[in-house]
């Protein structure tokens, strides 16, 4: 006889997790809140539909905080597994000049997340929308709305995390869970942009221009990359991969102090020897002979008095490493993803709640972080065939 499955959410997680498990084991329903599965995969789509990222896969387990949790699932469904899944799919895809990973040009969000409803659909799974999880009951059985009651053998949660909100993804559950003694921590925006108080003219001059092949530092990590600048602060994918370093910062002392590289080409010698040979004026010298760009040098003016700048060596170690203060991270329903929800340590390593028997938690709805890029969306998919796999075994 086969074994009930309840999906709590329609996201990539769930969604491939029905796609992975035996249906000759299994008979799954998926209850979602929304009228249609998907929302925030679809969203996502909009800025660039990268599905995940060609990075070596050692390195790119690398990239998670923490480190260790997603390793299995990602060695279990990797990059390569993925491409190879979508392609059997009819969803062919290729690398990217930044080794993001696309659809094939032409091919929309929406006939992914159709390609991906399919293969449901021909493994019978039953979709059930409109349907709000409220909590449990006295026997752990689930409560939706209108008071229904459901009781299932497994019982899956992919709820998401507490970002875009009109997507349906607004972590009020995390409430119910702590309600239930289930441990959680609370939601904080990643890969986000971070408010920094720019000066007037510069920001009049230059919002919503890039900085295009900077390093950025924050303590001891680093990343390559670009930015944007932004009446608020600074975006892009340079600042969003080191969330979690910002955000300890912030967590601590309510600032957090980045060092931006404006050249990471040259090194700090080599720009000296420049500037020494030069008969150039300043600024003329930096857009011609170092190529930075007028953002850049109007941000090194815009940072520096006149003194500063018009000492070569002073000049040459802010290039190098010019130091900017962040106040605060975007708002929560700003963020393209969050940390928080579900506490690690309340999972065990195929994410099954220690408390309840049977009952796993899976996605972004799990307390970790990973930088946009692909890595997200890997994550959530890896975590998803992980757990159907382990299911298919016992």
């Amino acid at each position: 006889m086969k074994k009930t499955v309840a999906i709590i959410g329609g996201g990539p997680a769930a969604l491939l997790f029905a796609a992975k498990l035996d249906a000759e084991q299994f008979d799954v329903t998926i209850y979602e809140k929304n009228k249609s599965f998907g929302r925030k995969f679809l969203v996502a789509g909009k800025g660039g539909f990268n599905l995940t990222h060609a990075e070596a896969i050692a390195d790119f387990i690398e990239r998670y905080t923490p480190v260790n949790f997603l390793e299995k699932s990602l060695l279990n469904f990797t990059n390569v597994d993925l491409r190879d899944w979508l392609l059997d799919k009819g969803i062919p895809t290729f690398v990217g000049s930044s080794k993001r990973i696309y659809p094939e040009k032409g091919i929309k969000p929406i006939e992914v997340l159709n390609k991906i409803l399919a293969v449901l659909e021909a493994k019978n799974v039953t979709f059930k929308f409109k349907k709000e999880w409220k909590g449990w009951d006295e026997q752990n059985r689930l409560i939706f709305n209108e008071g229904e009651t459901v009781e299932a053998d497994i019982i899956v949660f992919a709820l998401g995390g507490g970002s875009w909100k009109v997507t349906g993804s607004d972590g009020t559950w995390r409430t119910t869970f702590q309600e239930k003694g289930i441990e959680t921590s609370p939601f904080k925006p990643a890969n986000c942009a971070y408010k920094i108080n720019w000066k007037a003219d510069f920001i009049a001059k230059h919002s919503g221009t890039p900085l295009k092949n900077i390093a950025l530092y924050c303590g001891e990590n680093s990343q390559k990359g670009e930015l944007v600048v932004t009446d608020f602060g600074l975006e892009g994918n340079a600042i969003y991969a080191l969330s979690p370093q910002i955000q300890s910062q912030l967590d601590e002392s309510g600032l957090a102090t980045i060092s931006l590289d404006l050249k990471p080409q040259l090194t700090s010698e080599q720009i000296q020897s420049k500037l020494d040979n030069s008969s150039k004026k300043l600024t003329t010298f930096l857009k011609e002979e170092i190529k930075l760009s007028r953002a850049q040098v109007d941000l090194l003016k815009s940072e520096l008095s006149k003194d500063e700048f018009l000492n070569p060596t002073l000049l040459v170690s802010k290039i190098k490493a010019l130091r900017l203060t962040i106040n605060s991270a975007a708002n929560l329903d700003e963020a393209i993803s969050t940390t928080g929800g579900i506490a690690l340590s309340a999972v065990d390593e195929n994410f099954q709640i220690k408390q309840l028997s049977n009952q796993y938690c899976i996605g972004e709805m799990l307390d970790w972080n990973a930088p946009t890029g692909g890595y997200l969306l890997q994550a959530c998919f890896s975590m998803g065939v992980a757990l159907a796999d382990e299911l298919n075994c016992h």
